[in-house]
């Protein structure tokens, strides 16, 4: 359901990734899935992600959802 909020939600991962010291490449091999979907949820062209691809996600990089995604203000 398109909302005008759409494009709102921000992915922090290359935030994390560089406070963490770690690769894309080393969080898709631990998280199990490929650098291409790590690299659109990075990239906010993510439409939509899994549950435990999150929770694996933050599993790693021991943070919280809200660390990960964040929602922008509005213009």
């Amino acid at each position: 359901m398109p909302t005008e909020d759409h494009g709102r939600v921000h992915c922090r991962l290359d935030e994390l990734l560089a406070e963490r010291g770690m690769t894309l490449a080393r969080l898709a091999e631990l998280v199990g899935v490929t650098v291409v979907n790590l690299s659109v949820l990075k990239n906010d062209r993510a439409k939509a992600v899994r549950f435990s691809t999150l929770t694996a996600i933050c599993d790693v990089l021991r943070c919280e959802v809200g660390d990960l995604l964040v929602v922008t203000p509005r213009p």
